[in-house]
């Protein structure tokens, strides 16, 4: 008895004369078939709960289907369960709040933003007691200084702010068709000329290739008779001060230069009533820019 279970003993114990490399690589062969047999186990276990949850639906599907044919009113295999009420924190409503509506919350924000924006500038932009049409082949002609300063003198305080500001809208005509579109100029000059807020023109003969003068303007003749400097509708600025008062380089100046005004009408922008609101605020500036030039 004593020399069966010493046997049993030595089989147990490794082998001395086995190396290390085979001691090791039976370890490991028999750790893999340990892990193999585990997977298979599992797949086992999974399998079996694929079948069921096959089988489940199966039956609830079948059972439904009788429910819907009116073979049977109730079902015990189909259970709908109510959900169970999760009750959340303050906090936690506000971050679902806040989650949920993100996008819209960053429109209307946006939107908020933008509209602010707009209504600080229409608040703070300075609004002009009158505006004046300047255009011009020269560019020079166009963004020179001093011609607004000149002009306010003779301006009322329309808007009631206390001071007098004069907002000149400067349009440069190019001989070149494509300069004018790249530029914006036609743009511009259209946009200007459709709107009813702009009366007092200040110009050459770069528009009177664009409309017809003696039936924009008015008749200047009719309110300044004998003024040598009057030519139908244009008093022609050659010969006056007007460089010298408006701060302009005489150089500048041309025999084409005039000032006019032009007569209430309807407009693309602009209704007749709204220029002639227009027209008869700025008259009277006109006329003494005409005698202060005479």
């Amino acid at each position: 008895m004593s020399g069966k279970n010493k046997n049993n003993d030595s089989e147990k114990k490794l082998d001395i004369n086995k190396s290390v490399f085979q001691t090791a690589k039976e370890i490991q062969q028999n750790e893999t078939e340990a892990e193999e047999r585990r997977a298979q186990i599992i797949a086992e276990r999974e399998k079996k709960k694929r079948e069921a949850h096959e089988r489940r639906l199966y039956e609830e599907r079948k059972e439904l289907l009788r429910l819907k044919q009116g073979v049977i009113e109730d079902s015990e295999v189909i259970h709908e369960e109510a959900p169970a009420e999760v009750k959340k924190t303050v906090f936690q409503r506000i971050s679902s709040f806040f989650y949920l509506n993100k996008w819209w919350l960053g429109i209307g924000t946006a939107l908020a933003l933008i509209s602010g924006l707009l209504i600080y500038n229409l608040a703070t932009k300075p609004r002009p007691d009158m505006t004046v049409l300047l255009v011009s082949k020269s560019s020079d002609i166009t963004s020179a200084d001093g011609i607004d300063d000149y002009i306010a003198q003779f301006t009322d305080d329309n808007n009631d702010n206390g001071e007098v500001l004069v907002s000149m809208h400067g349009v440069t005509i190019y001989d070149n068709e494509y300069a004018n579109y790249k530029t914006g100029s036609d743009a511009k000059l259209t946009a200007e000329l459709e709107s009813g807020d702009t009366v007092i023109i200040i110009s050459d003969d770069s528009l009177d290739n664009l409309f017809d003068p003696d039936n924009t303007y008015v008749d200047l003749e009719e309110l300044f008779p004998n003024n040598e400097h009057v030519k139908g509708c244009k008093f022609m600025l050659s010969g006056t001060d007007f460089a010298e008062k408006s701060g302009i380089d005489q150089r500048l100046m041309t025999d084409d230069m005039y000032l006019a005004i032009r007569r209430p009408q309807k407009l693309l922008y602009s209704s007749k009533k709204e220029m002639q609101r227009t027209y008869d605020r700025d008259i009277s500036a006109f006329k003494k820019l005409i005698e202060d030039l005479s």
